[in-house]
């Protein structure tokens, strides 16, 4: 019977427009961002959704709080969609990542999979935890539909781990501020529906396109 899963990334935070680095530092919704959530939450009435699960951050959570209380849905943190702890990187801009850690921002953008953050994470320990979140959605909501908000690296490592890809391919998804994916686990076949929808946010003039970087 398997499930469907909306995938949400958190709406913008005070950091995300000026390029900062968040990881698990705890910046709020900026006041566009709230305006998205509020958004994003209407558009996503009548889909369904029966829980919203949510990393704990303040930028998922005031996300996640916004959705499941215009839903009228259960509201559940669970740390395994948690942001990646970037680890020095944490509060840094994009160009003073660029200056203080040329070749690591490099391997970044080129091939993340082999970047272990000083004082922080990997994308393989992200992809293990996404990956055992995945395994617990499908077995606990068969026949369901349910939400998520995470943020930009927990969710393209969860696209790889839904659709059994490698991490070389972690770059090749779209993941804006308050856009949301949908995902239908299946008995036989893993398919993404839709991918970074944010016409929600177009139609109100409120889309901000992500940093390739972040």
């Amino acid at each position: 019977m398997g499930c469907t899963l909306f995938v949400i990334r958190h709406a913008e935070s005070q950091w995300n427009p000026i390029g900062r680095y968040q990881g698990l530092l705890n910046p709020d919704l900026s006041e566009r961002g709230e305006k998205q959530a509020k958004l994003l939450a209407e558009e996503l009435k009548n889909k369904g959704i029966k829980v919203v699960y949510t990393s704990p951050l303040l930028r998922t959570r005031r996300t996640a709080e916004v959705i499941a209380q215009t839903l009228n849905v259960p509201l559940i943190e669970d740390k395994r969609v948690i942001e990646i702890d970037h680890g020095v990187w944490s509060g840094k801009l994009v160009d003073e990542v660029k200056k203080e850690f040329p070749e690591m921002f490099e391997k970044w953008i080129k091939e993340p999979w082999t970047v272990d953050f000083p004082e922080g994470e990997n994308l393989e320990a992200v992809f293990k935890r996404v990956k055992s979140f995945i395994e617990d959605i499908k077995r606990k909501h068969e026949g369901e539909t349910v939400a998520v908000v995470s943020h930009t690296v927990p969710i393209r490592a969860l696209y790889c781990a839904a659709l059994d890809l490698p991490l070389q391919k972690f770059w090749s998804f779209g993941c804006d501020n308050a856009s949301y994916s949908i995902i239908k686990f299946e008995e036989d076949r893993t398919t993404i529906h839709k991918l970074n929808i944010t016409c929600h946010l177009e139609r109100a003039g409120l889309y901000e396109e992500a940093h390739r970087a972040l």
